[in-house]
């Protein structure tokens, strides 16, 4: 599905996507806009008019982008979304009941594409390694720890070990081989996902990796999360393991 390039008016939008969220069953959406945003929920945010990158993904996620801050959007939304659109208005809301509203002043670009299955992030050899030697001996991250789980699947990807600790609180553990900022961001996202469910709610986050940069050593600490260094050869000997604990 192609609905190419479109510049104009939001009344052209309204023609064409008049009630629908329909792309997520198509694929990913691109639209280039001048627009302005309104957020409302646990707190409320708005983005004055400007031209901006509007993706709705078929997972039923959406993010504002500005051609600066690198990857991370201006606002988003984590799926499920149900959205409306109607005379140059997207409205998106969420089962907990935040909106975000996109007024579509201007659109430049309009697009629709199919990305297909995707196989997932291939970890390289190291990565690999790591996480599936603490599989076998999760008590080398601490002495209580059980494995529940090697890739635990979520809706958003498998987190890589879900293990109980001594008090039987879920801990969520993402291994890097090297450790930083992005990889934190994605443990905060698995742990947001498994909290929805109360059999593991809340969980505890554990980042671990043969080194850790500071500043996402910082930026974990500040969220709660335990950081471990671990070293690889200590790991594939079998031998008690010196952890890096901060």
């Amino acid at each position: 599905m192609n609905r190419g390039s479109v510049s104009g008016s939001t009344g052209a939008c309204a023609e064409r996507h008049e009630l629908t969220s329909a792309w997520y069953e198509h694929g990913v959406r691109l639209v280039i806009a001048d627009c302005s945003v309104e957020y409302s929920g646990r707190l409320g945010a708005r983005l004055p008019r400007a031209r901006r990158l509007v993706l709705f993904k078929a997972d039923g996620s959406i993010a504002i982008h500005a051609d600066a801050k690198a990857y991370k959007p201006l606002n988003w939304m984590n799926p499920p979304c149900s959205l409306r659109e109607t005379d140059g208005r997207i409205e998106c809301t969420t089962p907990s009941g935040e909106t975000l509203v996109i007024e579509l002043h201007e659109i430049l670009h309009d697009h629709v594409v199919e990305l297909g299955d995707d196989p997932g992030l291939a970890k390289d050899g190291v990565e690999a390694e790591l996480q599936e030697l603490l599989a076998k001996r999760v008590a080398a991250l601490r002495d209580d720890f059980r494995l529940v789980r090697r890739e635990y699947p979520t809706d958003i990807g498998p987190v890589d070990l879900l293990c109980r600790d001594g008090d039987d609180r879920a801990v969520v553990v993402e291994v890097k081989r090297v450790g930083e900022i992005a990889g934190v961001e994605q443990l905060l996202r698995y742990q947001e996902r498994l909290d929805l469910d109360p059999s593991l709610s809340p969980t505890l986050g554990m980042f671990v990796a043969t080194r850790i940069k500071p500043q996402a050593r910082v930026f974990a600490e500040s969220r709660g999360i335990a950081c471990v260094e671990i070293d690889l050869e200590e790991l594939r000997a079998g031998a008690p393991v010196d952890l890096r604990l901060f």
